[in-house]
């Protein structure tokens, strides 16, 4: 089937990976433009760019996937369906008429709809999670559903452990979802949950929290964008591996410090003399 594909994050590379060894690999890839990170703010192109460049599919990378000229360059491929998955911007008419729009959605929908799936997932001590593909439209992930399929979570799961397997099943439950075209199946309304985009608060520990919530927070963030616990003089540790202790309070095992590199924390804590 003749496809483009519309995403940027790591996660959606690695769907991308598994989509482009099939008979279903995109023609065109559609992602966001380069933008300045880390410390230096040097311009970094999105994951899905850098694995479109190693695939050699053509790449578009607009400002707005919703202008006009994109849309044109997006119906110039022809496709007979476009697949988003991890985009980081909504699709909006008339794009939405324009094409069949499929979205690899990483969650149990209508539960977690949003921004920020797995993460929201891990947070919650939901024992199970995984994907769905949608129809999308517009609404926040709330169109019909062709497929879905389960991954647990384990009690050690982190962010990264737990994406990789669900790229993994998204990019299996894609490709049967192509190949068959499964009936489209509205979602029940009476379930949804919405998994808000992580802002820097829902990155700050609680020392106040439970510690078992703390430590969600913790591998939910591990190893993207980390939490961290707020300091006496404003600035923030971060907080890398942490578990429950035998005491019940959260026991710190890896950090990083302000402007440092990471450190096992007995070690950040005889630097400082005992001084947390």
């Amino acid at each position: 089937m003749r496809t483009v594909y519309l995403g940027t994050s790591a996660f959606a590379a690695g769907v991308l990976e598994r989509l482009a060894a099939g008979p279903h690999r995109p023609v065109l890839i559609v992602t966001r433009p380069d933008r300045p990170a880390g410390r230096g703010r040097r311009l970094t192109s999105p994951p899905v760019a850098e694995a479109a460049r190693r695939l050699e599919i053509a790449l578009s990378q607009p400002t707005d996937v919703n202008a006009s000229d994109a849309r044109a360059q997006i119906a110039a491929a022809d496709p007979e369906i476009v697949i988003v998955c991890a985009f980081g911007a909504i699709v909006r008419q008339p794009l939405l008429s324009e094409h069949e729009i499929v979205n690899v959605h990483p969650s149990l929908l209508p539960r977690w709809r949003g921004a920020a799936p797995i993460e929201r997932a891990i947070m919650a001590g939901d024992e199970r999670t995984g994907v769905s593909i949608m129809r999308l439209r517009e609404g926040l992930d709330s169109g019909p559903v062709a497929l879905k399929a389960e991954e647990p979570i384990g009690p050690d799961d982190t962010y990264g452990s737990l994406s990789v397997r669900l790229q993994a099943l998204g990019a299996r439950l894609l490709a049967r979802a192509l190949d068959e075209r499964p009936p489209w199946v509205e979602q029940d309304e009476a379930g949804v949950t919405y998994a808000e985009k992580i802002a820097p608060d829902d990155r700050t520990l609680d020392p106040a929290a439970p510690a078992p919530e703390q430590e969600r927070v913790v591998r939910a963030l591990s190893p993207h964008i980390g939490a961290r616990l707020r300091l006496a003089d404003g600035s923030y540790l971060g907080i890398l591996r942490a578990r429950v202790g035998d005491d019940g309070g959260l026991e710190l095992l890896e950090v990083q410090p302000p402007g440092g590199r990471p450190m096992a924390h007995a070690d950040y804590v005889r630097g400082r003399d005992g001084r947390h």
